[in-house]
């Protein structure tokens, strides 16, 4: 049995009052979202029961799933709860952080030596191996770390550095006016924060300034998320094709024993819903505690539940490693 497209409906349902409009253009709670997306923590047994004797790898957003959306992204801070859970579920499975920062910024973050880290939405990895499918490309490249470990770094936007740079500069000199907004250097793509803009006018008028100043760089594309707007080059490159990259270099080229577990509550990591759906097998599950469109097959509603989630898996990888001694 592979993915599950349509978990059955589940008991002990968290719900809230927020609704959206559905497809059909009418309103759905969140009560009725959960019956598509049921909670991946409620129902945690019925996810688990296809897992055993099937190789786990676990993907994590950072932002909005190990920590709280806050309004200053440098105080994006994780609890030592949740490092301790992401460490013990490293310990149990391959586990990689894949998020639309700075891949330095999420390791000062995290802290953790045990898992790997995926920066600026997949284009900025380092492995042990690489992938034997990009041997032959420029963007994979040999190196040795501080330490005599040899690595390789995968950078498939790095022709694009230098016009981030100069992109950065142009942002913050025509933004610095709009109080509350924030430009953030996320190496390979730039992240503009309007979520301590208070004034609306203010939000409209930075909206305006980017995309007017982004006409002069056509190799570029914005895409929002929740209070920013992000710049990344136009490349066939995402969180999707970074999950299978990873893959990859853990040597999961063939899909057919691999249960690919992936939690995110971002639009970007919608690619790596898709891409899940597209393996066939696996576990998408976005964190949300409103119901919207997702590819995803299961929820969760906050880091609260992603938290208590960790911990099940962690527990659930030793109870099965008891019960094959």
């Amino acid at each position: 049995m592979g993915y599950l497209s349509q978990p059955s409906a589940h008991s002990n349902m968290k719900s809230i009052s927020i609704a959206k409009l559905d497809e059909n253009g009418e309103l759905c709670s969140y009560d009725s979202w959960l019956g598509k997306h049921p909670s991946a923590l409620d129902n945690f047994e019925e996810v688990m029961s296809i897992a055993e004797g099937k190789e786990i790898v676990v993907f994590l957003d950072y932002d909005g799933t190990l920590s709280p959306i806050v309004d200053d992204p440098d105080n994006a801070y994780m609890s030592d709860a949740m490092r301790a859970a992401v460490r013990e579920v490293a310990y149990c499975f391959p586990t990689a952080i894949v998020s639309g920062r700075c891949k330095d910024k999420v390791y000062e973050f995290v802290k953790l030596k045990n898992i790997y880290y995926a920066g600026s939405h997949g284009m900025d990895i380092s492995t042990p191996l690489g992938s034997s499918k990009y041997e032959d490309q420029k963007h994979q490249i040999k190196a040795v770390d501080e330490k005599g470990n040899h690595i390789v770094h995968f950078h498939p936007a790095k022709e694009f550095l230098p016009t981030i740079q100069e992109i950065i500069k142009v942002l913050k000199e025509k933004t610095r006016r709009i109080k509350g907004s924030m430009v953030e250097d996320n190496k390979f793509c730039v992240t503009v924060h309007y979520r301590c803009v208070k004034n609306e006018e203010d939000v409209g008028v930075l909206k305006e300034i980017v995309e007017s100043s982004m006409k002069d760089y056509p190799s570029f594309h914005i895409s929002r998320g929740r209070k920013i707007m992000e710049i990344r080059p136009k490349i066939n490159w995402d969180k999707g094709r970074a999950l299978l990259y990873l893959l990859g270099t853990l040597g999961f080229d063939n899909y057919n024993n691999v249960l690919p577990i992936y939690l995110g509550d971002d639009r970007t990591d919608e690619d790596a819903f898709k891409i899940i759906r597209h393996i066939g097998r696996g576990f998408p599950i976005v964190v949300s505690s409103i119901a919207k469109e997702t590819e995803a097959s299961y929820s969760l509603r906050d880091p609260s539940d992603v938290l208590a989630f960790l911990i099940c898996l962690a527990k659930w990888k030793k109870d099965m490693s008891q019960k094959t001694k």
